[in-house]
């Protein structure tokens, strides 16, 4: 399964952004390797900060189904100050409809 949303960054963090997930925590990444993500990307648009993520999902999971863990509470916590968030620091996360898909 395929999956895709966008996110906002906010002005200026690109940079930390970058360096953030350059530095995953080890925790994390298996936390999501054992959901069935095993494919993540996330593209910066630089002129609006409009992140686009796309992953490839075993099943039906997925990052956005792991808000309950605390690694992914601590995770949103640290990412907060980079972001646009929800009251729980969650990233304001909007999913897409694909509407095309060529094999």
């Amino acid at each position: 399964m395929r999956k895709a949303f966008v996110m906002q960054l906010k002005k200026g963090c690109e940079a930390e952004y970058q360096k953030r997930h350059d530095e995953i925590w080890p925790a994390l990444k298996a936390l999501l390797s054992e959901s069935g993500v095993y494919d993540y990307t996330i593209f910066l648009e630089r002129e609006t900060g409009k992140l686009f993520a796309f992953q490839h999902v075993k099943g039906n999971g997925g990052s956005q189904s792991l808000g309950s863990n605390p690694i992914v509470q601590k995770w949103w916590a640290w990412m907060s100050d980079l972001m646009e968030t929800n009251p729980d620091n969650s990233p304001v996360s909007i999913p897409l409809e694909e509407v095309f898909h060529m094999d």
